[in-house]
């Protein structure tokens, strides 16, 4: 018997009528294609929803994407034809609300579009942009031929505060130009006007935070295209050349790192609050279609849930070192005796909600990057070397609990696991 005949007889089962479950979506590759929208996605929205069109269920859609959030809430509340409020709304870049230290300094912001107006919402008050160095320090960007020519008929710098760090919000136009300045800037510990002697040390590094690790995502194109991973993986190899040292970074958001499914947990939680669910949400599912991103993600968040739950039942800290974590990378205790690098560490400033979820299932769906008729889940172990440096070689990880054709299929098996009847 199929789930959609299964679906069915839900009124033979017994049914919460409070969900103590919320639903994590990834949109690129889930929700739609590029602009547009998947038709399973049209279907299992209303799957979620009563009769008078309201969400029973808490839900939250999680993407690496950058965009501003009352943007992307406006397009995908158009694709479903359901209101999505922005609070509802994650990119990758939304945990860095929670890194208060930085919001008042002098930050570069790197990427694409409404950069200055992202930074703002997130918190960050004191911004600029690399064409704002450029303008700043005209001799920096000989990489544009075009620079070269109008500084030969002569130039003048401007005096710019020092840069105290930079974020990544995603992949920038020009990135020979980006590449360029951002080295120059690292080396120079946020203020270009003469050469340093020597290579900052880790500690005196200029803070770095990224958002999205993605290598690659998927579009309308027949195959994947580079993501802000392809990026940062280009910024790492320069600054190592050039230096001999890895790139350090404060802070690594966005899947699949521990802090954004915290952080989408915390979101859960709160929407579950404004539909009137008093219970505590203990089961967390999510749905994509990169096993080296989203799928991965919910596993290594599932091995942090899990940790924290054994250490709380227990008078002795368990300071597990997670696999393979490269060597040369500064790692740490968090209080609850996990052991990450610090770029992945969860800043003890993060006003959460408690953490009450117990467990984090990843479903896997064939609409995306992973293509069901070309790829195996055990195949992924060839693909490790794509997931960034910071983050342990897991292949185990990029293997789903459950693999839905769709977003429609992974929601009916959903329903039908939790006995759930809207």
């Amino acid at each position: 018997m199929g789930i959609e005949q299964d679906i069915q007889n839900f009124n033979r089962l017994p049914s919460n009528t409070k969900a103590d479950f919320g639903i994590l979506f990834d949109v690129d590759g889930v929700i739609a294609r590029g602009t547009q929208a998947l038709e399973p996605a049209k279907r299992m929205i209303k799957e979620l929803c009563d009769e008078q069109n309201n969400l029973k269920v808490p839900i939250a859609f999680v993407t690496n994407a950058c965009n501003r959030t009352a943007d992307k809430a406006r397009q995908i509340s158009n694709w479903l034809d359901l209101e999505i409020k922005p609070e509802y709304m994650m990119h990758a870049q939304s945990p860095l609300s929670v890194f208060h230290k930085y919001h008042d300094k002098h930050v570069l912001v790197v990427g694409q579009g409404h950069i200055h107006d992202i930074a703002k919402e997130l918190g960050f008050k004191n911004t600029c942009s690399i064409d704002d160095v450029k303008e700043a320090y005209p001799l920096l960007d000989m990489v544009d031929h075009a620079n070269r020519r109008k500084v030969a008929q002569g130039y003048i710098e401007k005096e710019f505060p020092k840069i105290d760090a930079v974020v990544v919000f995603g992949e920038p136009n020009r990135w020979e130009s980006n590449l360029q300045l951002l080295i120059d800037l690292i080396l120079t510990n946020g203020l270009p006007t003469h050469a340093s002697d020597k290579i900052p040390s880790p500690e005196e590094q200029l803070p770095i935070l990224a958002a999205n690790m993605d290598l690659v995502f998927m579009a309308e194109a027949c195959m994947p295209r580079f993501g802000n991973g392809s990026f940062l993986v280009c910024l790492e190899a320069l600054y190592k050349k050039i230096t001999g040292h890895e790139l350090q970074y404060k802070a690594l958001v966005g899947k699949p790192c521990e802090l954004t499914f915290r952080y989408a947990e915390h979101v859960i939680q709160q929407h579950a609050k404004a539909l009137g669910i008093t219970r505590p949400i203990e089961k967390l599912y999510f749905i994509g279609d990169n096993p080296l991103v989203d799928i991965f993600g919910a596993n290594m968040y599932n091995q942090y849930i899990h940790h924290i739950r054994k250490t709380s039942n227990s008078n002795y800290v368990n300071g597990d070192v997670l696999d393979n974590v490269n060597s040369n990378m500064n790692t740490s205790k968090t209080t609850n005796g996990y052991i990450a690098p610090m770029s992945r560490q969860i800043p003890p400033e993060a006003d959460f909600d408690e953490q009450t979820v117990l467990d984090c299932e990843g479903i896997l769906v064939g609409t995306g990057v992973y293509k069901p008729t070309k790829n195996n889940f055990n195949g992924e172990a060839k693909s490790m070397h794509q997931v960034h440096r910071d983050i342990e070689k897991r292949p185990d990880f990029c293997i789903p609990r459950h693999f839905a054709d769709d977003v429609h299929k992974a929601i009916l098996y959903i329903l039908k696991k939790q006995h759930f009847v809207v």
